[in-house]
């Protein structure tokens, strides 16, 4: 395994090796080895999630615009009148979960896509703009969270988005961090219900207490989902990472759109 870090980058390429075959020949094993690629991010400012968190981590911002008049109604009506930290958290994760369509083509990737106000708006999103908004739902409640990133596998990826991407490769994939009833939770609210249904595969329940990660295995136990590396959390988005770090060299036609 090796790992090589660019000067002035704040990524790094680091080799994956998967064991795709072996065979047992006497005293002898032989491994067919496959090496993929994936970019590793280094989060600078990190949430430390095994202490409470910091004011930081209440704070609006230009994308968790907490104080957004648009978003204060929005969490108030879903939440009504739920009373504890669990309740109000649990009420928000079917909202963000459910109401706003899992869509992965709906990739603009520009600053304002990841406001929560224009998530509102949009009604749909892939994993970052759901994670961002179920985080900056939780604020207004005075829910501290911010958003986590990790490389995943989707073994069930459709046909449609495995020409898209070219080929089932790790994508980068974004999740919510709450601090509940004192600790730290990861919840994914990316696939909705009714995506859930047509593909066959587990809604990912939350219960407000425990982690709500997406699922290894599908109702038919097909491999799902696999988290590759876990790379942390941070209290606010952070855009120029993703987007100069992570997608502009994958999707340069789309960095050009928005340069």
């Amino acid at each position: 395994m090796g790992v090589h870090i660019s000067s002035g980058s704040i990524s790094c390429w680091t080799e994956r090796l998967v064991v795709t075959r072996v065979l047992k020949i006497h005293n002898l094993i032989l491994f067919r080895v496959c090496i993929e690629w994936i970019i590793v991010i280094i989060l600078e400012d990190k949430i430390d999630l095994k202490a409470a968190p910091s004011s930081v981590c209440l704070a609006s911002t230009r994308y968790f615009d907490a104080n957004d008049a648009s978003v204060q109604a929005y969490a108030s009506k879903v939440v009504a009148d739920a009373v504890t930290d669990v309740d109000k958290i649990k009420r928000l994760y079917y909202a963000v979960r459910d109401d706003f369509r899992y869509d992965p083509k709906h990739f603009l990737l520009t600053r304002e896509q990841f406001s929560c106000r224009q998530i509102l708006l949009d009604k749909r999103g892939f994993c970052m703009p759901k994670a961002v908004l179920l985080s900056t739902l939780a604020r207004t409640q005075g829910i501290a969270s911010g958003i986590g990133f990790a490389h995943v596998m989707n073994h069930l990826m459709p046909d449609s988005m495995l020409e898209t991407m070219g080929g089932n490769r790790p994508i980068f994939h974004g999740y919510s961090v709450l601090y509940v009833a004192g600790k730290w939770l990861k919840a994914s609210p990316a696939f909705n219900l009714s995506m859930c249904e047509k593909l066959d595969t587990r809604p990912l329940e939350f219960d407000g207490r425990s982690d709500a990660l997406l699922h290894e295995y599908d109702n038919k136990d097909r491999r799902h989902m696999e988290y590759i590396f876990d790379y942390g959390a941070v209290a606010d988005f952070p855009y120029d990472m993703v987007y100069y770090d992570v997608f502009a060299e994958k999707y340069p036609e789309v960095a050009q759109l928005n340069s």
